[in-house]
């Protein structure tokens, strides 16, 4: 067996048991460890570290030597916070002059909704299923991601029953899957950025009343939709001023000549 289909059969393998593995332990790991410290925020977290074992596994069979930047966790980590933060100004301007600042908001759901899922979803979608595939095999961006997004986008769905709703739903957290993605391939694997950005956009929504659930209002979908033309935008800028060809293009869409990176 070539390197190539061994890369893509563990990191697939790795994911297929992570996503299982999540469905069956997250809520029993969650309770019980809220049980027994009597304190959410703590148990939250531990459940979200302990249901990526199986891709904590995968990584270290493929990159034990270089465990974190095989994921994208070496990147420049402020040079994503301050990049992150004015890609997503448009959001941030928007709502606090047209939305009521929600004031049931607390702590415990900042970390949850945005600071945990930020981090989590990023590390496991992106940095594992998407990056190691587009990093390290040469499958292109299409079939590298279209597993993990559509599998991102269903876990968004218990936000409502209604079936137009959940559509509309699952389409744009597709679409967020795929953007995340993008960006953390043109900014160099550097993960952060994509967390970064995957932050804010999550805690705008909070703090703000601009929706309920993902797909939102028209009004707070227009903020939401400068904010990522002004992310590609940028993306793009980043990308001909470090006079760099794009990761993502007709050449590497479907199928890449070599892998992007070296074992």
């Amino acid at each position: 067996m070539n390197q190539d289909k061994k890369n893509i059969i563990i990191v697939t393998a790795s994911f297929i048991a992570y996503y299982f593995f999540n469905k069956w332990a997250f809520t029993f790991l969650f309770k019980t460890f809220a049980a027994w410290w009597d304190e959410r925020i703590s148990a939250y977290l531990l459940a979200y570290i302990l249901v990526g074992l199986p891709l904590y596994v995968g990584t270290l069979l493929l990159h034990r030597k270089n465990f974190f930047e095989s994921l994208g966790l070496n990147g420049n980590f402020l040079k994503a916070l301050i990049t992150a933060f004015v890609f997503t100004l448009p959001m941030l301007v928007g709502y606090a002059l047209l939305y009521y600042f929600n004031t049931e908001i607390t702590t415990g759901k900042i970390a949850q909704g945005a600071v945990f899922a930020a981090f989590f979803e990023e590390l496991f979608f992106r940095g594992f299923f998407f990056g190691l595939l587009f990093r390290y095999t040469r499958l292109g961006f299409i079939p590298s991601i279209l597993l993990g997004a559509a599998l991102f986008a269903s876990l968004h769905l218990y936000q409502s029953d209604d079936p137009s709703t959940m559509t509309g739903i699952f389409i744009t957290t597709l679409l967020g899957a795929a953007l995340f993605a993008w960006t953390y391939a043109e900014w160099d694997f550097n993960l952060w950025v994509s967390i970064w950005l995957h932050l804010f956009m999550n805690l705008y929504w909070m703090l703000f009343e601009a929706g309920d659930n993902a797909f939102g209002p028209l009004l707070s979908n227009v903020f939401r939709a400068s904010t990522i033309a002004f992310i590609i935008i940028g993306t793009l800028y980043y990308k001909r001023k470090k006079q760099e060809k794009l990761a993502v293009s007709r050449h590497t869409f479907w199928m890449k000549a070599n892998v992007t990176a070296e074992l």
